[in-house]
């Protein structure tokens, strides 16, 4: 039995050495057939002339058809060019910023328009009818986009007719575009802006003001309205929470004096309240109401 185990290894290993063998044969088999490739430069080249050459096929703005556009500059450089032939920035440049702008826009929609009072208004009512998270934050937030639109429709469409179409008419430059973007904007936050609020950066940024919008700097204008803002809406919504409070107060003594002082308040407290909302067609007058503040 030894003998025949031992037999059935030797021609194993037998049969794994020829295999290697083979393998070997082949593989020199193929070195010798495979001709050697030689890589050579034709003619004499002056490498340091070379090193010099730029990859650059043809400068920039030669094109003249649109067959000229088509064909792509290779280059071995990277080149912003701020400075077209008009003066005004390059097309790449501005396509740039305009991304930038663009990236921005949900922070100044947020602190130059109305969303901020309209969306703390919002989020008061729904604490006012203690429903949790009834409406959702994505229905308030949609609700506020929308109503913020509605609101700023006005200085949009000013904005739109005396900025963006005298710009892409080329009647206007770069400046005055930004100039009249910002007008309406500064007119409306300006509006809704108390005196005190505008002081109260003016004194801390030391910076003489004479009473006129024209003269009030954006960097102080805007955190005036914010706070201004910040203050009419929580006006509002302790308005807005008078009533539910009063919900609340009677339920809990009534359940009080009927003894049941384990039953939380607000338990019994929220039906009522959604009725009383549902009853007095509480999202046609607080919107209603929220949106004639602003005019």
């Amino acid at each position: 039995m030894n003998n025949v185990i031992r037999k059935k290894k030797t021609n194993h290993s037998l049969n794994t050495s020829m295999l290697k063998i083979i393998c070997l044969l082949l593989l020199v088999g193929i070195f010798f057939i495979v001709p050697a490739i030689n890589a050579h430069a034709i003619g004499d080249f002056d490498f340091d002339d070379l090193a010099n050459e730029s990859t650059f096929l043809n400068p920039s703005g030669s094109a003249n058809n649109p067959e000229d556009l088509g064909r792509l500059n290779t280059a071995n450089r990277f080149t912003v060019a701020y400075d077209g032939e008009d003066g005004q920035l390059s097309g790449s440049l501005r396509i740039m910023l305009i991304l930038t702008f663009i990236s921005l826009v949900p922070f100044l929609l947020i602190t130059m328009s109305a969303f901020v009072r309209i969306v703390i208004v919002l989020h008061f009512t729904r604490a006012a009818l203690n429903t949790q998270s009834a409406p959702p934050n994505q229905v308030l937030m949609t609700m506020a986009l929308f109503l913020t639109f509605f609101i700023m429709q006005p200085v949009i469409n000013e904005i739109y007719n005396n900025a963006f179409i005298p710009f892409d008419a080329a009647e206007i430059g770069q400046e005055e575009f930004f100039t009249a973007v910002m007008e309406p904007i500064r007119e409306f936050m300006y509006i809704h802006t108390q005196k005190k609020d505008v002081n109260l950066f003016i004194t801390i940024s030391n910076t003489e003001w004479d009473g006129q919008l024209s003269t009030i700097p954006s960097y102080v204008l805007i955190p005036s309205f914010i706070i201004s803002e910040l203050r009419t809406a929580f006006m509002i919504g302790f308005i807005i929470y008078i009533p539910f409070v009063v919900i609340d107060m009677v339920i809990a003594s009534t359940l009080m004096a009927m003894g049941m002082m384990m039953l939380p308040p607000t338990v019994i407290s929220m039906p009522f309240k959604i009725l009383l909302f549902v009853l007095a067609d509480g999202w046609h007058l607080i919107v209603g109401s929220l949106v004639k503040t602003f005019y």
